[in-house]
C-alpha cells in the first residue's frame, strides 16, 4: 500500500487542476540510476498501459508500473513547507540505503544500477 499525506494530496490536487490535458493522474515509478541504484519517478500522465496497476489514494487516481510496485510497497509521500519553499518527501521502508538528497535508494535484495556521478 502507498500512502499520501493530506498535505501532499492537497498540493498534488492543486497541481493536477493546473494541467491543461484532461484526465491526468499521478504516476509513481522507479528507474535504474541515481547515486544509490534506483531513482524515484513522480509526475502526471494521461496514458495507462497494460503494465500499470491503478489505485485510488486520497481521491486521486494513482498509477504504478507493475515492475516498480514491489520497490514502492509501503511508500509514504508527504509535502513539507520550509520557510518560503516546500517540497515532497518520500519515505520508503524498502530502502536500506539512500543518497544524501533523498532521490535515490537501494533495497536489501536489489541494488539497481547506480550512476557513476554523485548526485
Amino acid at each position: 500500500m502507498i500512502t499520501i499525506s493530506d498535505a501532499a494530496a492537497e498540493r498534488l490536487k492543486e497541481m493536477l487542476e493546473q494541467q491543461e490535458t484532461p484526465n491526468m493522474f499521478l504516476r509513481l515509478g522507479v528507474a535504474p540510476g541515481g547515486c544509490t541504484g534506483f531513482s524515484y519517478a513522480m509526475g502526471f500522465d494521461d496514458n495507462e498501459t497494460d503494465q500499470d496497476v491503478f489505485m485510488t489514494i486520497q481521491d486521486m487516481k494513482v498509477v504504478v508500473e507493475k515492475d516498480s510496485l514491489r520497490l514502492l510497497e509501503g511508500l509514504e509521500i508527504d509535502f513539507e513547507e520550509s520557510g518560503m519553499t516546500g517540497g515532497f518527501t518520500i519515505h520508503n521502508p524498502n530502502a536500506v540505503a539512500t543518497c544524501g538528497c533523498g532521490s535515490s535508494f537501494r533495497t536489501a535484495t536489489d541494488a539497481g544500477k547506480p550512476n557513476e556521478e554523485p548526485c
